[in-house]
């Protein structure tokens, strides 16, 4: 825990400045790009890809080409009243996944710099982001402030902690679901989103007391995890994913799988919508653990309880609101969203579709 953690501004590939840097001493954490460039189909929007452990372990996958719009860590919601922050196709009630003329973007607007907590040794730091979310179409819906912070918690364990605070700017009430309020079955999905490396498929989902696959998703839990085995070197390396208690229905539910790929996603409009009313805000934070090693669920538990340093590492990060996390209006529990958006020219329903 001897090198101090920073965050740094950095250039991608144009040369332009598009990404921040997480390192600790020389040992490249993640990278969180706020300028991506990609079409409009994968609603563009920020995300953390690469993310390693700290002992240099990928753990995160990017653009898969089963689902090109999962990129490592992102915020990303499917159903933001008819419109998608999610990218890819929105799932209709009645018709399936169809692709729609509804990709929003998160647009990024201005960084803070980046700062730690009063007390901090090197072992925290904190950025603090606005963002635009822009509708296909070009209306604004929410001003966004974004917490990121990291902190070394142990020699082989750090925490990347998100938070958001999403005001309503539309001028109208805005309900926010998923495909599972919208009609289809245990697919909440919706929320922070992890989507790990191709050799985690198969790996085991950790929850308090037992381990698990495909059958926890849609539980109740404060915090979920997921171990797996890398190919190369054969190590295994652990994500724990931890809920404020202040988040909307918490203990959410959570969108998990391990059959078909991994990940991991706290979703708290998984079946029930919530509306936030005009000028009124969402707020919700989330603590990503990152471990080298197999866990099992008891250890498991222990990164869960590092994880809640990441929980008050986001308090305590100075221009941050900390305020309780809450959503201004109601919960319309399994509503439908209303009348379905216009369907791009020339596309079809599909019958199913993979989140």
């Amino acid at each position: 825990m001897a090198d101090d953690i920073r965050i740094d501004e950095a250039s991608g590939a144009t040369g332009a400045s598009d990404r921040l840097r997480i390192t600790a001493g020389d040992r490249l954490l993640a990278e969180y790009v706020f300028r991506p460039t990609h079409p409009t189909f994968e609603s563009p929007r920020p995300y953390l890809s690469p993310v390693h452990t700290l002992g240099g372990e990928l753990v995160s996958l990017y653009r898969p080409h089963d689902h090109v719009w999962h990129k490592g860590i992102a915020w990303s919601l499917p159903v933001v009243g008819d419109e998608n922050f999610w990218g890819g196709p929105t799932f209709v009630r009645g018709e399936g996944y169809v692709q729609l003329a509804n990709n929003g973007r998160q647009q990024h607007v201005a960084f803070g710099p980046a700062s730690r907590p009063e007390d901090g040794d090197g072992g925290s730091v904190a950025i603090v982001e606005t963002l635009d979310w822009i509708t296909q179409s070009g209306e604004h819906l929410f001003a966004e402030q974004r917490t990121l912070t990291a902190s070394i918690v142990a020699d082989d364990t750090w925490v990347l902690g998100f938070g958001t605070r999403m005001r309503n700017v539309s001028g109208r009430a805005i309900p926010i679901g998923s495909p599972t309020t919208r009609g289809r079955e245990n697919a909440g999905y919706g929320g922070l989103f992890w989507r790990g490396p191709r050799s985690f498929t198969g790996g085991l989902v950790l929850a308090r007391g037992r381990t698990g696959g495909d059958e926890l998703r849609g539980q109740r839990a404060p915090w979920l995890g997921f171990t797996g085995r890398h190919d190369g070197s054969g190590a295994h390396s652990t994500i724990v994913m931890v809920d404020d208690p202040a988040n909307v229905q918490h203990p959410p539910q959570w969108f998990a799988r391990t059959e078909e790929f991994a990940c991991l996603c706290p979703a708290p409009f998984f079946s029930e919508e919530h509306v936030v009313a005009p000028d009124g805000e969402l707020r919700e934070r989330v603590a990503v653990v990152i471990a080298d090693g197999a866990s099992d669920p008891d250890r498991a538990a222990v990164l869960a309880q590092l994880g809640r340093l990441g929980l008050a590492a986001l308090v305590a990060a100075p221009g941050a609101d900390d305020t309780a996390a809450a959503v201004t209006g109601a919960a319309v529990p399994g509503a439908p969203m209303g009348a379905a958006p216009t369907r791009a020219p020339g596309t079809a329903p599909r019958e199913d579709h993979r989140p």
